[in-house]
């Protein structure tokens, strides 16, 4: 059900319940582009269903669909038609537009070729964890995700999400574990890595599919450069790639992990993969946030990144703190959470 996500951790002063979220995001439901309009985006069911509603609880868990639609308009068509329009004007004038009139002829120029233009659409999957005040977005791209961002802020008033800072830096964990060969409690380290010098032309070296315990890529980390992706799996049942911007991708479920009934319908198939998804994504973010020594308020630096001396020789004040076998905790610090969130866990 999900790819990649990027985690965020909702502040303590928005409250709302259930009904009043899915009122709340049907004035903001997705209507299509019109005709000179570049780009539209709303809510849509998380089911694929026209009448269905745009926010789904499973297992206490609430899962949202944003649609966005884009007309398809080439640089070169455009650039085509500023040059037919411009011609026309010197034609009639005798005098070549300036760059002012250049400007305006590109405007109306996509006004003139919008209604033509092709649309591509795409939706994101965004899951709420409303107990953990978790926001995940299901995108690989920061601009999707503040997307997603901008449009709950614009339907929920009061709602604001942050990204989630954690005391040692992912690219400074990384290191530490590709250093001493051994992962967090509970994770293994896979195949799958990426280093890159911190300046300059910042060259990168690339494996895939290859063991990393290799002394070639502790003395790339000794060298200077930092793990910038690295393919870990948890508890031998998700696998996913760990990124220096603490964003989790390609996530794969192990087999034996989603087991489909046969004979069970479209939406039963759905509840059951988002129970499953969400039932090991949440221990395992908890897991992730541990191995990372846990979050702490933004602005307070992580723990520096790893430097050739520092990863050349194991550095207790730069280790993770461990992490449980049977899954971490996604719960911000006691003294962080609302009242009203205490009372819906009790």
């Amino acid at each position: 059900m999900f790819k990649n996500l990027l985690i965020y951790r909702i502040v303590p002063e928005w409250t709302v319940d259930f009904v009043d979220l899915d009122a709340a995001l049907g004035k903001a439901r997705f209507a299509e582009c019109g005709a000179t309009q570049p780009m539209a985006l709303g809510w849509t069911s998380p089911r694929g269903d026209a009448h269905a509603p745009l926010v789904e609880s499973v297992a206490g868990h609430w899962l949202m669909s944003l649609m966005v639609e884009r007309k398809l308009v080439p640089g070169s068509v455009i650039k085509r038609q500023v040059d037919a329009l411009a011609a026309k004007i010197e034609l009639e004038t005798g005098r070549k537009p300036g760059r002012k009139a250049k400007q305006d002829l590109k405007d109306q120029a996509m006004l003139e070729l919008l209604p033509q233009a092709f649309t591509k659409r795409g939706s994101v999957r965004v899951w709420i964890a409303p107990a953990e005040r978790l926001l995940a977005v299901d995108c690989g791209s920061q601009s999707k995700a503040d997307e997603v961002l901008t449009a709950l802020t614009e339907a929920l008033p009061g709602f604001a999400a942050r990204p989630i800072n954690t005391a040692v830096s992912p690219a400074a964990a990384m290191a530490e574990w590709l250093v001493s060969g051994e992962a967090p409690a509970g994770f293994t380290i896979d195949r799958d890595c990426e280093l890159k010098a911190a300046e300059g032309e910042k060259p990168a070296v690339r494996y895939a599919r290859h063991t990393l315990e290799i002394v070639e890529i502790r003395e790339h980390i000794a060298a200077g450069k930092q793990p910038t992706r690295l393919a870990l799996t948890w508890n031998g049942r998700v696998s996913f790639v760990l990124t220096e911007g603490l964003q989790v991708k390609r996530i794969g479920f192990e087999d034996g992990v989603f087991e489909k009934q046969p004979g069970a319908s479209r939406d039963e198939n759905f509840d059951a993969d988002a129970a499953i998804s969400t039932g090991e994504l949440l221990p395992m973010i908890g897991d992730l946030l541990d191995a990372l020594g846990g979050e702490q308020a933004l602005g307070e630096p992580a723990a520096g990144t790893a430097t050739p001396a520092s990863a050349a020789a194991p550095a207790a004040a730069q280790a993770p703190a461990p992490a449980s076998a049977g899954g971490g905790s996604t719960r911000p610090p006691a003294s962080d959470i609302p009242p009203w969130e205490n009372e819906t866990a009790a």
